[in-house]
């Protein structure tokens, strides 16, 4: 875990500010949801605190340190998306790997790091049990989230 600081944030997409000033401070094991209209900033606003998008004006910091021009790889996040699209070309096992091995994880490190997220996938499965219908897409969700999660943390 780690604190995240947002000090006078701006975004602007030419001569259009989208993000106005904001100033956040998250402590480490603290949870904090955006809500807000379409269209408000929000997907901006984590964008680029994962490093997705530059911030035009302000300082984005990570444990205190300075991450404004950190790449999204270097920054050791992850996001989950409120789309649970997987990628149809890939394997559920490579889906859920895909994360780790965009950060270079050894090999032997993704492989026990997917099983145990697989194992927590069944889990939910059986405590669905009775709706089967449902349970592909529970399953597809479950991964997709999972395959998020892991893939920011080596």
């Amino acid at each position: 875990m780690a604190s995240l600081e947002l000090v006078d944030v701006v975004k602007r997409f030419g001569a259009t500010t989208v993000i106005q000033g904001v100033d956040l401070r998250v402590e480490d094991g603290e949870f904090v949801v955006f809500v807000g209209p379409s269209g408000c900033g929000k997907s901006t606003l984590l964008r680029m605190i994962s490093g997705l998008e530059a911030v035009t004006e302000g300082e984005l910091r990570i444990d205190g340190r300075r991450v404004n021009d950190v790449s999204a790889a270097e920054r050791g996040l992850a996001m989950v998306f409120q789309s649970y699209a997987l990628y149809p070309h890939m394997t559920v096992y490579q889906n859920m790997a895909f994360g780790l091995e965009n950060i270079r994880t050894p090999r032997s490190k993704i492989e026990t790091k997917v099983r145990a997220a697989a194992a927590l996938v069944v889990c939910v499965v059986v405590s669905s049990a009775g709706r089967a219908e449902s349970a592909t897409a529970e399953i597809e969700r479950s991964v997709d989230s999972l395959r998020q999660q892991i893939g920011g943390a080596p």
